[in-house]
């Protein structure tokens, strides 16, 4: 992944107002989003979505139900028009420039229609027919392990398979980029870590990725950046663990007090940020040398701390905080 160092700069992870420039770090950019507005009649599906995407990413669009993550991939594609804003991919304009882009571009979406009679071998070659240069089908089978299952029917196969033969059809065109969009949602855990092992195999054989999920663990596997999609808007724009350590609470303390407290006893330190109670658990949230500084605390008002746990701000606290419900919705109308 991109990125190990973890300090905090503001400008890193909240996007500004202004599009995407190139920069030594990510010197082509192959998608670039600003402004990106969509309304479905009365419903704000996207208000205001900027982010870009550069060549050899693997680039997570994150966000709850409803945010706007699979209207802002559609975009991205040509699927869907925008009411505003600047969509760019490969330098090209999705909509007018979609019979170009099709060959570079391979899609695959959280729904799909496929008829449960054909055949896998029959599926790859048809779509594989679309394009003026397609991937060699047989090798591209024998590298999602669907070899065996040339001649299956696609209502025989399992959940896994269908993810897997869907990302063969993304990528029948040899595309420079594929969009994937909640691959694993619905699959057992040894088929879910079996396809994030096949989205790296396709990164490295030099396809871009965006990936749209809602999965913490997949996002901090695969994603070398993110960005955090709440209300239609970005909120952060980051790598997982820049995220989890600038926006995750900190570091986070459980344990289970030998006797009530006063909350201020640790609220007061300035090692803790936040203090929470989960039943007869007590939560605190903070950094610096949080351990020592509560349990010492706690000592001196002869409160013992049991089954002491400390455990490291994840992508997923960062999620929440991020996302946290506030008086104010945008009504949203897809995932």
């Amino acid at each position: 992944m991109m990125g190990g160092d973890v300090s905090c700069r503001a400008a890193d992870r909240r996007v500004i107002g202004r599009p995407p420039t190139r920069t030594p770090e990510s010197s082509a950019l192959l998608v670039e989003v600003f402004g990106l507005r969509k309304r479905y009649g009365s419903t704000v599906a996207v208000e205001d979505v900027s982010f870009s995407v550069a060549e050899g990413e693997i680039f997570g669009i994150l966000g709850p139900n409803g945010a706007g993550k699979t209207t802002t991939v559609e975009c991205v594609s040509g699927l869907r028009a925008p009411d505003a804003g600047m969509v760019q991919v490969l330098g090209l304009d999705p909509q007018s420039d979609r019979a170009v882009l099709r060959e570079h571009v391979g899609v695959q979406l959280q729904e799909g229609a496929l008829r449960p009679l054909l055949r896998v071998g029959e599926l790859v070659d048809l779509f594989a027919s679309f394009y003026a240069r397609p991937a060699n089908t047989e090798e591209l089978l024998d590298l999602l392990g669907l070899t065996a299952k040339r001649r299956a029917f696609y209502r025989s196969l399992s959940g896994g398979q269908k993810q897997r033969l869907s990302v063969a059809l993304a990528l029948v065109g040899n595309p420079k980029i594929a969009i994937l969009d909640e691959l694993t949602t619905g699959l057992d855990p040894q088929a879910r870590r079996d396809t994030w092992s096949l989205i790296e195999s396709v990164r490295d054989r030099g396809v871009t990725i965006l990936l749209v999920t809602h999965f913490m663990d997949e996002a901090e596997r695969l994603c070398d950046r993110v960005a955090l999609i709440d209300g239609g808007r970005v909120v952060a724009t980051d790598t997982p663990a820049r995220l989890a350590q600038c926006e995750g609470g900190g570091n986070h303390l459980r344990f289970q007090p030998s006797e009530p407290f006063d909350d201020g006893l640790l609220t007061r330190l300035s090692e803790v940020s936040e203090l929470e109670h989960q039943g007869s658990r007590v939560v605190v949230s903070g950094s610096g040398d949080l351990l020592n500084a509560v349990l010492h605390a706690l000592k001196e008002v002869h409160v013992e701390a049991h089954d002491v746990q400390l455990e490291s701000a994840t992508l997923e606290d960062a999620f929440v905080r991020l996302t946290r419900p506030t008086a104010t919705t945008v009504a949203r109308g897809d995932g």
